[in-house]
């Protein structure tokens, strides 16, 4: 993917100015920057939910099939982790391996109750299970591991690697043992 010259204002102020970057095909790039720098912008631009005021992305967004997680879990309350990521998936999932699957990151008893009833951080492994079982070109994750002790996170992260196999993920994080844990290349701007 290669973003070219993009500039995004919002009101007069610059968030993007000129910004040019070349993506790789495959691999974990963690994106750092302070916050209010534009890095979830960029990530809207990049699966075309905004447009940039100048500057292009090749290839265009609505030629890549993107599976994200944004910083906020955006489920459906009333809906089981299994509604939720079932919702995600093509067809009539099968609903017992889903649940065995859904079983890897979440307590079983957890897997059918609505997701107002979850903790954030068990809200947080359903919305990262939705992205990640999702067919799809491109990962994007916007501060996936909010909300998630260490221990679970590396947990998280083990499957995070597994299920991405290798398939381009652009992640933004506050943490650079986060980028180390996952092989990730850092790139820094503001």
């Amino acid at each position: 993917m290669k973003i070219k010259n993009l500039t995004v204002c919002y009101e007069q102020l610059a968030i993007l100015e000129d910004f040019s970057l070349e993506l790789p095909d495959q691999g974990i790039i963690c994106f750092f920057a302070p916050s209010g720098t534009g890095k979830t912008t960029l990530f809207r631009l990049i699966m075309g939910l905004e447009k940039p005021d100048s500057g292009t992305i090749c290839p265009a967004p609505e030629q890549i099939r993107f599976s994200a997680v944004f910083q906020e879990d955006r489920l459906i309350p009333e809906f089981s982790p299994l509604e939720n990521v079932a919702l995600a998936l093509p067809g009539r999932p099968d609903r017992p391996s889903l649940f065995r699957e859904l079983a890897r990151l979440l307590p079983e008893e957890a897997i059918i109750r609505p997701v107002s009833t979850l903790s954030g951080g068990m809200k947080r492994r359903c919305a990262l299970l939705r992205a990640l079982l999702a067919p799809c070109d491109m990962f994007i994750f916007d501060e996936p591991f909010t909300g998630l002790d260490e221990k679970t996170k590396d947990r998280v992260i083990r499957y995070l690697l597994e299920k991405t196999d290798g398939r381009p993920v652009l992640m933004s994080t506050h943490d650079r043992n986060d980028a180390g844990a996952l092989g990730a290349k850092i790139l820094e701007f503001n």
